[in-house]
Protein backbone atom coordinates (compact mmCIF):
# COMPACT_ATOMS: atom_id res chain seq x y z
CA UNK A 1 0.00 0.00 0.00
CA UNK A 2 1.07 3.72 -0.85
CA UNK A 3 1.93 5.31 2.49
CA UNK A 4 0.50 8.51 1.17
CA UNK A 5 -2.26 7.50 -0.90
CA UNK A 6 -5.84 9.42 -0.53
CA UNK A 7 -7.83 6.43 -0.31
CA UNK A 8 -10.51 5.01 2.52
CA UNK A 9 -6.85 4.02 4.13
CA UNK A 10 -6.59 7.51 5.60
CA UNK A 11 -7.23 7.38 9.03
CA UNK A 12 -8.84 9.37 11.63
CA UNK A 13 -7.22 7.91 14.51
CA UNK A 14 -7.94 4.02 13.44
CA UNK A 15 -11.30 5.25 11.53
CA UNK A 16 -11.34 5.69 8.20
CA UNK A 17 -11.97 8.91 6.70
CA UNK A 18 -14.55 8.47 4.31
CA UNK A 19 -16.95 6.07 5.92
CA UNK A 20 -16.60 8.73 8.84
CA UNK A 21 -17.80 11.26 6.26
CA UNK A 22 -20.68 9.46 5.45
CA UNK A 23 -21.55 8.51 8.95
CA UNK A 24 -21.13 12.16 9.60
CA UNK A 25 -23.71 12.86 6.70
CA UNK A 26 -26.20 10.92 7.62
CA UNK A 27 -26.42 11.96 11.32
CA UNK A 28 -26.70 15.79 10.09
CA UNK A 29 -29.23 14.42 7.63
CA UNK A 30 -31.33 12.51 9.50
CA UNK A 31 -31.11 14.53 12.26
CA UNK A 32 -32.06 17.42 10.50
CA UNK A 33 -35.13 15.58 8.65
CA UNK A 34 -36.22 14.86 11.82
CA UNK A 35 -36.73 18.08 13.08
CA UNK A 36 -38.80 18.65 10.71
CA UNK A 37 -42.33 17.63 11.88
CA UNK A 38 -41.90 18.29 15.83
CA UNK A 39 -40.64 21.77 14.48
CA UNK A 40 -44.02 22.27 12.70
CA UNK A 41 -46.19 20.85 15.49
CA UNK A 42 -43.98 23.72 17.60
CA UNK A 43 -45.44 26.68 15.26
CA UNK A 44 -48.53 25.51 15.00
CA UNK A 45 -48.93 24.80 18.86
CA UNK A 46 -50.24 28.62 19.67
CA UNK A 47 -52.52 28.20 17.04
CA UNK A 48 -54.40 24.54 18.27
CA UNK A 49 -53.66 25.07 21.78
CA UNK A 50 -57.18 26.62 22.46
CA UNK A 51 -59.10 25.34 19.66
CA UNK A 52 -62.66 23.75 20.67
CA UNK A 53 -63.03 19.86 20.23
CA UNK A 54 -64.13 19.63 16.32
CA UNK A 55 -62.03 22.39 14.60
CA UNK A 56 -58.78 20.35 16.79
CA UNK A 57 -59.66 17.14 15.87
CA UNK A 58 -59.98 18.41 12.00
CA UNK A 59 -57.21 20.14 12.01
CA UNK A 60 -55.13 17.35 13.26
CA UNK A 61 -55.84 15.23 10.46
CA UNK A 62 -53.68 16.96 8.19
CA UNK A 63 -50.93 15.07 9.71
CA UNK A 64 -51.92 11.20 8.20
CA UNK A 65 -49.41 9.77 7.04
CA UNK A 66 -47.05 11.90 9.46
CA UNK A 67 -45.79 8.61 11.35
CA UNK A 68 -43.47 7.66 8.39
CA UNK A 69 -41.13 10.29 9.86
CA UNK A 70 -40.20 7.59 12.84
CA UNK A 71 -38.37 5.88 9.57
CA UNK A 72 -36.30 9.06 9.45
CA UNK A 73 -36.05 9.23 13.91
CA UNK A 74 -34.78 5.25 13.74
CA UNK A 75 -32.48 6.00 10.67
CA UNK A 76 -31.53 9.60 13.20
CA UNK A 77 -31.01 7.43 16.29
CA UNK A 78 -28.48 4.72 14.62
CA UNK A 79 -26.46 7.26 12.74
CA UNK A 80 -26.05 9.13 15.61
CA UNK A 81 -24.94 6.23 17.84
CA UNK A 82 -22.51 4.88 14.50
CA UNK A 83 -21.30 8.10 14.86
CA UNK A 84 -20.33 8.08 18.61
CA UNK A 85 -18.94 4.72 17.98
CA UNK A 86 -16.69 5.89 15.27
CA UNK A 87 -15.37 8.90 17.22
CA UNK A 88 -14.50 7.53 20.74
CA UNK A 89 -11.54 8.41 22.16
CA UNK A 90 -12.01 12.08 20.70
CA UNK A 91 -13.15 13.74 23.27
CA UNK A 92 -15.09 16.96 21.84
CA UNK A 93 -16.66 15.18 18.78
CA UNK A 94 -17.20 12.01 20.72
CA UNK A 95 -19.10 13.61 23.61
CA UNK A 96 -21.00 15.70 20.99
CA UNK A 97 -22.01 12.54 18.67
CA UNK A 98 -22.96 10.73 22.05
CA UNK A 99 -25.02 13.84 23.48
CA UNK A 100 -27.18 14.05 19.62
CA UNK A 101 -27.91 10.33 20.44
CA UNK A 102 -29.22 10.32 23.65
CA UNK A 103 -31.50 13.64 22.71
CA UNK A 104 -33.03 11.33 20.00
CA UNK A 105 -33.70 8.32 22.29
CA UNK A 106 -34.83 10.85 24.45
CA UNK A 107 -37.25 12.11 21.61
CA UNK A 108 -38.55 8.70 21.50
CA UNK A 109 -38.89 8.56 25.50
CA UNK A 110 -41.33 11.60 25.05
CA UNK A 111 -43.49 10.40 22.27
CA UNK A 112 -44.16 6.90 23.64
CA UNK A 113 -44.84 8.18 27.28
CA UNK A 114 -47.20 11.14 26.15
CA UNK A 115 -47.34 11.35 22.58
CA UNK A 116 -48.32 7.54 21.20
CA UNK A 117 -50.94 7.15 24.16
CA UNK A 118 -52.45 10.27 23.18
CA UNK A 119 -52.97 9.07 19.54
CA UNK A 120 -54.56 5.60 21.02
CA UNK A 121 -56.96 7.27 22.93
CA UNK A 122 -58.08 9.19 20.48
CA UNK A 123 -57.92 6.30 17.64
CA UNK A 124 -55.18 8.73 15.85
CA UNK A 125 -57.48 11.90 16.60
CA UNK A 126 -60.64 10.47 15.00
CA UNK A 127 -62.46 9.79 17.93
CA UNK A 128 -63.21 12.41 21.20
CA UNK A 129 -62.74 11.21 24.49
CA UNK A 130 -64.05 12.99 27.50
CA UNK A 131 -60.38 13.68 28.87
CA UNK A 132 -59.07 14.83 24.78
CA UNK A 133 -58.09 18.15 25.95
CA UNK A 134 -55.51 16.58 28.72
CA UNK A 135 -54.98 14.14 25.84
CA UNK A 136 -54.60 17.34 23.46
CA UNK A 137 -52.10 18.87 25.91
CA UNK A 138 -49.96 16.20 26.38
CA UNK A 139 -49.90 15.74 22.53
CA UNK A 140 -48.89 19.47 22.02
CA UNK A 141 -46.51 19.86 24.41
CA UNK A 142 -44.85 16.22 23.84
CA UNK A 143 -44.44 17.13 20.16
CA UNK A 144 -42.95 20.78 21.80
CA UNK A 145 -40.66 19.82 23.79
CA UNK A 146 -39.27 17.04 21.33
CA UNK A 147 -38.78 20.32 18.87
CA UNK A 148 -36.13 21.82 21.28
CA UNK A 149 -34.66 17.94 21.97
CA UNK A 150 -34.39 17.62 18.34
CA UNK A 151 -32.52 20.87 17.84
CA UNK A 152 -30.45 20.06 20.56
CA UNK A 153 -29.27 17.05 18.99
CA UNK A 154 -28.91 19.09 15.69
CA UNK A 155 -26.59 21.38 17.29
CA UNK A 156 -24.93 18.70 19.16
CA UNK A 157 -23.86 16.35 16.32
CA UNK A 158 -23.00 19.55 14.20
CA UNK A 159 -20.73 20.58 16.89
CA UNK A 160 -19.22 17.03 16.39
CA UNK A 161 -18.56 17.58 12.69
CA UNK A 162 -17.09 21.09 13.17
CA UNK A 163 -14.98 19.51 15.80
CA UNK A 164 -13.43 16.51 14.38
CA UNK A 165 -10.26 16.41 13.01
CA UNK A 166 -8.76 14.87 10.40
CA UNK A 167 -5.52 13.04 10.13
CA UNK A 168 -2.92 14.14 6.98
CA UNK A 169 -1.49 11.30 4.82
CA UNK A 170 1.74 12.20 6.86
CA UNK A 171 0.18 11.37 9.89
CA UNK A 172 -0.25 14.89 11.40
CA UNK A 173 -3.32 16.60 12.31
CA UNK A 174 -4.54 18.44 9.16
CA UNK A 175 -7.24 21.68 9.33
CA UNK A 176 -10.71 20.84 8.51
CA UNK A 177 -13.58 22.73 9.56
CA UNK A 178 -11.74 26.15 9.72
CA UNK A 179 -10.15 24.54 13.36
CA UNK A 180 -6.32 24.97 13.78
CA UNK A 181 -3.81 22.32 14.92
CA UNK A 182 -2.85 22.20 18.71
Amino acid sequence: MRPHALTCEERLGRVAIVPLKIVQFLALTLTALALVPSGAHLFALPHKINLVAEQYFIAQNIYRGWSLFGVVLIGALIANLALALLLRGRRAPFAFALFAFLCIALTLVVFFIWTYPANVATNNWTMIPDNWEQLRRDWEYSHAANAIVTFAALCSVTLSVLTTRERTPSGGVGVTSGERPH
